[in-house]
């Protein structure tokens, strides 16, 4: 294959993995990077009533979809009521039911939800209403109302500069007459927005009133806040009313919407509602998860987090081989490394996972100068080589059984880790160290036995990367990355790094152009 053939399926690999990955972070939110996490608010309403004895019923307005948020988790709390939820395109409400119930009792509701600024609002598509009919006010509220219409109209291009600046006119610190009038009822108050409801409906601007819990950390007696919503003609725009703010924000969860009353109880009398509420960190791989279940997407269920946990951590090792092996790869035919084989320094390297780097290179340089010792004593029994492996490996099992005893009684659990030694590779390595010493010289099996060390450690210290462990699991497809690298290696012909080394004295010696 030529390589320009190469470099093209090198790319199309490549731009495959970038693509994936992109959408697993674009749309489902999963992290590029492993310190990244996301708020999460816990909510709690409790709503209290006295029963009367009898059959009773709750309704209760619970969040649909609040927008600039995403709902993962949801509890009713209820001993003996049944349970149903209604849903409309706005609103969405609570519906308990017990046959007896009597004294006081105690219901509760919780979500769990984190913000999202790619979520949709909804609530805000929902049909157009009616234009109200203008309302027939007394006097001299009319007259007050009136002239306030006619200054905004003159001072606003459409609904929402009409809307903010009759906001901003009535939250002046300095109102005059007429704004007073309007503002009797007390600015801020339920009454008092929809007061602005009935003004507008003077300018025949469809308007509602929707209600918001402002979101702080470690409340325990939080309330619902009057906000105001009207209708463009496209959509429904909000409003903060005491301050003429356009929008909710990230600080601010619209409960429900309309003139209903929060909770309503059939059988018994309602002694408060109370909200409560607390926000804690969480991993950003577990909001993508709830967002991908959400948004009904599959590419969830056939990624590696659909797997069971033990088999997850599992797949978390064996997917770093392929990246060590590229380690490998780099070394031998860039940098001109040579070591036993391809893959035993990448298993070393997944030992010393286990037993950290300084430990891992003691314990491996131990056993292979004692199982090369008794290797060559070996090689004068004249044995052949199926039975001369066969007692190398079992040199090799008795020795780390050994340390393992030893490490016990002097109190070094570091020491215990060595039985996770690849046997077999140390077995092979010290076979193939022996030949070498006996057909090379001693010289050439240290200088092989050194490279194998030192790829090991670089492999290491690449699969031991937090940010490449992190990026291998979430993002699996990143191998493809990593094969259109090896591709393109495979046809690399040039000069390595330590053969520039060896050569320097014949570029010092050769002329300049």
């Amino acid at each position: 294959m030529k390589i320009t053939k190469i470099s093209v399926v090198a790319l199309v690999l490549v731009v495959i993995a970038c693509a994936i990955s992109y959408y697993k972070h674009s749309v489902l939110g999963l992290p590029f990077f492993p310190s990244e996490e996301a708020e999460v608010w816990i909510v709690e309403a409790k709503l209290q009533f006295n029963a009367s004895g009898g059959p009773a019923k709750v309704n209760f307005y619970i969040p649909n979809s609040p927008p600039g948020f995403t709902r993962f988790n949801e509890d009713f709390i209820s001993s003996n009521y049944g349970l149903h939820i209604e849903q409309s395109a706005v609103n969405r409400q609570a519906l308990w039911a017990v046959r007896r119930a009597r004294d006081q009792q105690i219901l509760y509701y919780r979500m769990e939800f984190t913000a999202d600024s790619n979520d949709r609002d909804d609530r805000r598509l929902s049909p157009m209403p009616a234009f109200p009919q203008i309302p027939a006010y007394e006097e001299p509220m009319g007259s007050a109302i009136n002239a306030v219409l006619k200054d905004v109209r003159s001072h606003s291009a459409d609904i929402v500069s009409y809307t903010r600046e009759l906001l901003t006119r009535l939250n002046k610190e300095d109102p005059d007459q007429n704004i007073t009038l309007i503002n009797k009822a007390g600015r801020g108050s339920e009454a008092w927005v929809r007061q602005i409801i009935n003004v507008l409906a003077g300018a025949r601007i469809p308007a509602r009133i929707v209600y918001v819990l402002p979101l702080k950390d470690l409340v325990k007696h939080g309330t619902l806040e009057p906000w105001l919503e009207v209708h463009n003609g496209t959509e429904w725009i909000a409003f903060e009313p005491t301050t003429g703010r356009q929008g909710f924000n990230q600080q601010t969860l619209v409960w429900y919407t309309g003139d209903d009353t929060l909770a309503t109880v059939i059988g018994g009398r309602l002694s408060e509602v109370v909200f409560s509420m607390s926000k804690h960190a969480i991993s950003q791989v577990v909001i993508a998860e709830q967002r991908a279940l959400n948004a009904e997407s599959r590419l969830m269920d056939f990624s590696l987090f659909a797997l069971p946990v033990q088999t997850q951590n599992v797949y978390r090792i064996i997917l770093l081989v392929p990246l060590g092996a590229l380690v490998i790869v780099v070394l031998r035919n860039l940098v001109g490394l040579s070591t036993f084989g391809t893959f035993m320094p990448v298993l070393i390297a997944l030992a010393f996972r286990e037993t950290e780097l300084i430990w891992g290179i003691f314990l491996f340089t131990f056993l292979v100068i004692v199982g090369l010792v008794l290797r060559l004593y070996l090689e004068r029994l004249k044995l052949l080589l199926v039975p001369r492996l066969t007692a190398v490996l079992t040199i090799v099992v008795m020795l780390i059984a050994c340390f393992s005893v030893i490490s016990v009684q002097l109190e070094m659990e570091r020491g215990l880790s060595v039985a996770l030694f690849p046997m077999v590779i140390i077995a092979m390595t010290i076979e193939r160290m022996s030949i070498v010493v006996e057909e090379n010289g001693s010289k050439d099996a240290l200088k092989l036995g050194l490279g194998s060390l030192v790829a090991a450690i670089a492999s290491y210290l690449v699969m031991t990367n937090q940010w490449l462990t992190h990026l291998i699991f979430v993002f699996p497809e990143t191998l493809l990355i990593v094969l259109a690298i090896t591709l393109l290696l495979g046809r690399y012909t040039g000069y390595r790094l330590m053969e520039l080394w060896r050569f320097r004295s014949f570029m010092k010696d050769a002329d300049p152009l």
